[in-house]
């Protein structure tokens, strides 16, 4: 008979596994051109699934029904896009007046920093003037980089509408692969590791568009009471830049607000509009976002933070884009892996008992160390009591 092989140590483990780890993040940063359309064809894909699904019980055949439900997504962005660019043209027909606006905006805040300050106008027109001189001296670097994002956004065009329609018609290829690749752990484990996969990061994005769809009519409600002209175009523009976590909805606010500023007779109509973003920012955050997604994506509030500030130093505002999603699919991977359980449980949400008042106490008695804790405090009371020795 064989005998079993000798199980390593957890450390040994532990090690392994950070390691690994290490030279993943590290390919990625070196594979980013490739490996950032295949991680939002991925997240597309899964969006698409149901849809999939849905065209193959029409009986359309697999392959057309990846090719129709790509399709669709790529109609339903172009509306988007094209919506936002009319707006833009629209609004940039009354360019000239707007331009007025702000040139006697401007003039009044020179007025009030020479009657406050003494601040004279020239001093503000030099200072401004040396801004742009430092602008221009790199201008270069600032078209080397434009163009470089341009070549990125027209090779994403074409590769991720590419990737997503092969992840949807080889899915069921790609799932023998990990039975393959992982032979040596249950396959059950596997299955089940990739069903969660997919079911916390689908629920995620259907989640992320609801509340976006939410956020939209809130921030055009909002607009359309104050009277600011493209209520819906703000309103939507704001909602959109919720794929930028915790920032999107308070950036968006900065666009209507300069807008108010330039349209409006009064400064309180910008106030009135980045006041009513903020607020609308706090429902989202602790009553819309809870209650449709809940528990179903559960990272804590700190490391989606942190996630989100490595996914940017990272991939840029791509990985602010990925942050969330990446941790989720790590956080149940962890979870999968007995050397990583640890990490995976400090991903996620605490638990009830962990923010009670005597969580410490619910803390020790569930890793049975209350004994040890009553024991040494009936120690110290007792030597407490004792008398002090006479001289």
């Amino acid at each position: 008979m064989q005998e079993n092989p000798t199980k390593r140590p957890y450390s040994v483990e532990l090690a392994a596994s950070l390691i690994s780890l290490a030279l993943i993040i590290a390919l990625m940063y070196v594979l980013q051109s490739v490996l950032l359309p295949l991680m939002f064809s991925i997240l597309i894909a899964m969006s698409l699934y149901p849809v999939a699904i849905a065209l193959e019980r029409l009986r359309l055949g697999k392959a057309f029904s990846a090719l129709l439900a790509v399709i669709l997504a790529i109609a339903v962005l172009s509306g988007l896009v094209w919506f936002i660019v009319h707006q833009v043209i629209v609004i940039g027909r009354d360019g000239t007046d707007i331009q007025h606006k702000f040139l006697t905006i401007f003039d009044t805040i020179q007025r009030w920093l020479q009657e406050r300050f003494g601040i004279e106008p020239t001093e503000v027109v030099e200072r401004l003037r040396g801004q742009a001189n430092q602008i221009l001296s790199n201008a270069a670097s600032y078209i080397t980089a434009a163009f470089g994002s341009i070549g990125n956004v027209l090779a994403g065009v074409i590769l991720v509408p590419l990737f997503s329609f092969f992840l949807l018609y080889y899915r069921v290829f790609f799932r023998e692969f990990f039975f393959r690749a992982f032979k040596s752990v249950p396959q059950e484990i596997v299955h089940n590791t990739l069903n969660k996969i997919y079911h916390v990061v689908q629920s995620y994005l259907l989640g992320l568009v609801t509340v976006m769809g939410i956020v939209a009519v809130l921030n055009t409600v909002g607009l359309w009471i104050m009277g600011i002209q493209y209520a819906w175009f703000f309103g939507t523009l704001a909602s959109l830049l919720m794929l930028l976590p915790y920032i999107g909805i308070a950036i968006g606010s900065i666009l209507p607000a300069i807008f108010a500023l330039a349209t409006k007779d009064s400064a309180w109509y910008a106030v009135g509009v980045i006041a009513w973003f903020q607020v609308v920012q706090f429902l989202e955050g602790n009553l819309i976002t809870p209650n449709i997604v809940g528990g179903k994506v559960s990272i804590n509030p700190l490391m989606s933070i942190i996630s989100i500030l490595l996914g940017g130093m990272l991939f840029g505002l791509a990985g602010l884009i990925l942050a969330l999603p990446l941790t989720a699919t790590v956080k149940v991977i962890f979870d999968a892996v007995p050397s990583m359980n640890a990490f995976g449980f400090l991903i996620g949400e605490p638990e009830k008992y962990h923010l009670k008042r005597y969580s410490t106490k619910i803390l020790l008695k569930r890793w049975k160390l209350r004994d040890l804790l009553e024991t040494r405090d009936k120690k110290k009371g007792e030597a407490k009591k004792e008398p002090p020795e006479d001289d």
